[in-house]
């Protein structure tokens, strides 16, 4: 018995450095936010070149997400924790095809109407993760009460997901919004 105990943790090495992880994720392409960032930048300038879009001005964020500002607003940007209140439509930027909003009338204009979703005033808590990056990126540059659109690169929307049928993958998005308050 004694002669087969070196035998045995032998066989648990070679077991042990013979395994392959087996971690799915591993085997997948990294997402190259960089690389998009570059495409959709020259995608956003050239429609901003042709876009006949009035603004007050324009605020091109570091991240390459840019927000026109089309009615200024009063009061403080909000911050981290602040609950922001708004109403949005939002689009495709290459086609202008709307595929979400939070007003019924708009929705149903659009065939994208929903049986049972509650219509009304969008709520959200800046920085908390619950929707799409570029939304906590382009809040924070806003004051209350501001109208205008945001412009989204993929990699601070949905990236190259394909669980959205509306959305292609690397898709710029535009959000026309009306930011009624913070709490």
């Amino acid at each position: 018995m004694k002669r087969g105990i070196p035998y045995l943790i032998f066989l648990a090495l070679v077991g042990m450095f013979s395994c392959e992880p087996t971690n799915p994720f591993e085997n997948q392409p990294t997402y190259d936010v960089d690389g998009n960032l570059a495409i959709d930048s020259a995608k956003i300038v050239a429609y901003l070149d042709t876009a006949r879009i009035d603004s007050l001005y324009r605020i091109h964020d570091p991240s390459g997400l840019v927000v026109i500002v089309q009615e200024e607003g009063e009061g403080t940007r909000p911050t981290s924790g602040n609950v922001i209140y708004a109403d949005y439509i939002g689009s495709l930027m290459e086609d202008g095809s709307v595929f979400d909003t939070n007003l019924e009338q708009v929705a149903r204009d659009n065939d994208i109407f929903v049986e049972g979703r509650q219509y009304g005033v969008f709520n959200f808590v800046l920085g908390s993760g619950t929707v799409i990056t570029g939304w906590d990126i382009g809040f924070r540059r806003v004051r209350p009460q501001t109208k205008g659109i945001m412009i989204i690169p993929s990699p601070y929307a949905y990236r190259n997901q394909e669980s959205n049928d509306r959305i292609p993958p690397n898709s710029v998005l535009l959000f026309e919004f009306d930011f009624r308050g913070i709490d």
